[in-house]
């Protein structure tokens, strides 16, 4: 038997030997004049020094084989599903018998098919030197000369993954490949535009539309720059990705060294994947959309996106139209019947609360619906318009989209718009009839109240604005159009409870609020901008009933940001459930969460480890929905503990969220503010160094009630011996560092200790709450753009 083995070594050894040579740390490398066969693909490899990476023929399809790179272990697994990191000839497969992967003695490294002429894939390179191909530790295969001249490296020409330490240069894009077993070039791309942003594009040859970043938010509010040219990105082992247009984010799982790939899917989603060595499975520790309907292209043309979190996307063709290919919603769909340009012969079916992104003939601002519809008829080749709305001083404004083509649609509760379809007037009936059965099936109820309530929205809302102003005109055209919808309205509804229908929530009288809380007796909370009282209302319960100061008299001005801060929907916020707005009275109705503010809890010392983990990681996605998820952008400029609710089983849910809105309506997208806002000791740097404001100032303050609840400092206001105020925030984040620095850097288990000593008993989660002191410490740098964002405090804090 020993004997067999033996013999069985030596006629590999003779077999190989004239192809592969070992070198001193035993990974193979390829020389010249040798090849790799896909004749023997399990055999003919390289592999990395450390054997974390293997190169060699992958087979794509029945006796075809691309020349790739692949994560060697886990070894058991099928080849098929092995996690390829990089191909040579991904759109030409080479045949499975004698095609061959040669470095040739001129330098070249050539992949030729046996079944073909001539060279499928090179590397189009030539030395006079003896040359050689190593797979090295990285993932990088490197063909370089003997005097160690770098000739090309794989690194250099990526398909659709980076590797740590692998640049994304203004050279190079990555291509997502066709479907997850098609590995061929894709529709999506990652690269860097001539405004040295880095974009993801949906490109299928025919059309190609820009959807990260969108075209329609402008880089300095994202965060980015186009005024480095550098163009170039990287990601780190421990988790970092950052680029030069100052985009940073950072992974779920940021700090620990682990195998790391970041790739760009055949979805068109941008995913940071993350894994312990040799491991099976990928664990997503980033991604660029939450929403996947948010991407282009990805049911093709003439048809609707839908996304519900438990069963995920679902297409489906517009009514009277098919799919071009069953088995490939890229395709998109087709119409089942001929337009014709009389305009007698066409008709529109409504389709509620859906949007087509791009293809318009123009934005055509101020429309009726009657005469966006006539618009459209007059274009021979418009095979339907987009009516939507927008807020404009105080007014609801309604615009026409007129289509070229219908593509990137989206289906979604969220759509403060509605489509309309050109259709044959023979088909309408019938077409309207599969349109009800088709719809949102994940929250049916909610969509029908949304879209009933936007079908009212604009005459309600303008009654109210007209009534504000006292402008006769608008009232004019108010009565004419309430006749118009009289139907959709309950007979004997009280006008005055119903004005803002968009918001879904209700007008209180002066009256009732006063009698609700018997005349405001019982105060609960006082902030800058008002006093909050507790009351009893019939139809709500226990309320949260918040008295603006009388700096608010515009009527209108005040409705139009309820408007937006009641659209505001987050299990993490608190919820607004009415208003009031009578002569020099404003008032704000809210929730009523039992165990009071975070301050007060704090205080008594009642909160264990968990229930405060769970609190920042709570109050971290209340805000980041404020900044990037919902349909306003909102600073909340407030953050600390006596904004921060705690209800029965102490979720907590950010409160006064809206109310920097309401103090300077309309500059949230400006460079600054008319005043500074905030509190004394949770205020960001930039409020008193005449920076601009940004979500970074959610973030500093976010940090500094972190450090609060983990040491029990409050960074109150002190009264210095030279009678200056100072805030302790930075003598908290002091006091903190020095602890971790006498300590030991590294070792923040003992640092944890150490802050926490005052107030933790017993057993805790040393990597939890390390983690919640190192998110802390990054969000109240004191250069803004070393601050995470609160989606990526999120995304650490989820990952432990």
């Amino acid at each position: 038997m020993v004997a067999m083995i033996i013999s069985c070594l030596l006629f590999l050894a003779i077999t190989y030997s004239p192809l592969l040579s070992a070198s001193k740390t035993n990974h193979l490398t390829l020389i010249a004049g040798s090849s790799l066969s896909s004749t023997k693909p399990d055999l003919d490899v390289l592999t990395s020094p450390n054997n974390i990476f293997s190169a060699g023929f992958h087979p794509v399809g029945e006796d075809a084989y691309c020349f790739a790179i692949w994560f060697t272990e886990p070894l058991h697994i099928r080849s098929r599903s092995r996690t390829i990191v990089w191909m040579a000839n991904r759109d030409k497969p080479v045949n499975g018998s004698s095609s061959k992967l040669t470095l040739l003695k001129t330098g070249n490294l050539a992949l030729s098919d046996a079944s073909q002429i001539g060279i499928v894939w090179e590397t189009a390179t030539f030395s006079n030197s003896p040359s050689q191909l190593h797979l090295e530790a990285t993932g990088n295969m490197v063909l370089r000369t003997s005097d160690d001249v770098v000739l090309w490296q794989s690194f250099d020409s990526p398909t659709d993954t980076l590797l740590p330490e692998q640049p994304l240069t203004r050279f190079v894009k990555l291509i997502s490949s066709r479907s997850q077993t098609n590995f061929t070039s894709g529709f999506y791309k990652l690269f860097f535009n001539n405004d040295n942003i880095l974009s993801l594009i949906y490109d299928n040859n025919q059309i190609s539309s820009v959807y990260w970043q969108s075209p329609s938010r402008h880089s300095n509010v994202a965060g980015r720059t186009q005024s480095n040219d550098s163009r170039i990105a990287m990601l780190d082992s421990l988790g970092n990705f950052s680029l030069s247009d100052y985009f940073i984010f950072l992974s779920a799982d940021y700090g620990v060294k682990i195998q790391r790939i970041l790739r760009l899917d055949s979805d068109g989603n941008l995913r940071l994947y993350s894994r312990q060595n040799g491991g099976e499975n990928w664990d997503v520790t980033w991604q660029a959309f939450k929403h996947p309907c948010k991407i282009h292209g990805l049911c093709g043309a003439n048809s609707l996106c839908r996304y519900c979190p438990d069963s995920g996307r679902e297409c489906s063709c517009l009514p009277g139209h098919k799919m071009r290919n069953p088995t490939d919603w890229s395709y998109g769909c087709e119409p089942e019947f001929t337009l014709s340009c009389s305009k007698n012969k066409s008709s529109f079916l409504k389709i509620s609360n859906s949007d087509f992104y791009g293809y318009d003939y123009g934005i055509f601002r101020n429309y009726t619906l009657q005469a966006c519809i006539d618009l459209c008829l007059e274009l021979c080749d418009c095979v339907g318009f987009q009516y939507s709305y927008h807020e404009w001083r105080g007014f609801l404004v309604f615009n026409c989209y007129p289509k070229t083509i219908l593509l990137n649609g989206l289906q979604a509760p969220s759509s403060f718009g509605n489509i309309y379809l050109r259709v044959p007037k023979t088909h309408l009936l019938s077409f309207e009839k599969s349109n009800e059965k088709s719809g949102l099936h994940c929250s049916q109820n909610t969509i029908t109240a949304h879209t009933k309530s936007h079908a009212n929205v604009f005459v309600k809302s303008l009654l109210w604005f007209a009534c504000g102003a006292g402008i006769l005109e608008f009232i004019c055209v108010i009565c004419v159009r309430c006749l118009l919808i009289r139907a959709l309205q309950s007979s004997g509804e009280d006008t005055r409870t119903q004005a803002l229908a968009a918001t879904g929530f209700r007008r209180f009288s002066f009256a009732e609020l006063k009698k609700a809380t018997r005349g405001f007796a019982e105060e609960i909370g006082r902030g800058a901008v008002g006093v909050v009282y507790k009351g009893t209302l019939s139809d709500f319960g226990i309320a949260a009933i918040k008295r603006l100061g009388e700096t608010y008299q515009g009527e209108a001005e005040f409705l139009a940001e309820v408007n937006i801060i009641g659209r505001v929907n987050h299990m993490n916020l608190i919820r607004m459930w009415g208003y009031c707005s009578e002569g020099k009275h404003r008032l704000l109705v809210y929730e009523y969460l039992e165990r009071g503010s975070l301050k007060a809890n704090l205080s008594t010392k009642v909160l264990d480890w968990k229930q405060r983990y769970e609190i920042a990681l709570g109050t971290a996605r209340g805000l980041a929905y404020l900044h990037e998820e919902c349909l306003e952008w909102v600073l909340h400029c407030d953050v600390k503990p006596e904004n921060i609710l705690l209800g029965s089983d102490y979720q907590p849910k950010v409160a006064d969220f809206g109310l920097s809105k309401l103090l300077n309506r309309g500059g949230l997208g400006k460079a600054s503010f008319s005043k500074i806002r905030g509190t004394r000791g949770y205020m960001a740097p930039e409020w008193v160094t005449n920076q601009s404001i940004t979500s970074k100032v959610d973030v500093y303050s976010y940090g500094i009630v972190v450090l609060e609840m983990l040491s029990g400092r409050s960074p109150s206001v002190n009264e210095e011996d030279n009678g200056i105020v100072e805030t302790q925030s930075r003598a908290l984040v002091a006091w903190v560092r020095e602890k971790v620095n006498e300590i030991d850097g590294n070792n923040m288990e003992c640092c944890v200790e150490k802050i926490m000593e005052s107030w933790i008993e017993g057993e805790y989660d040393k990597e939890k709450m390390r983690a919640l002191l190192g998110v802390s410490l990054k969000c109240v740098e004191e250069d803004r753009d070393q601050r995470p964002t609160m989606s990526q405090v999120v995304e650490m804090l989820q990952g432990h």
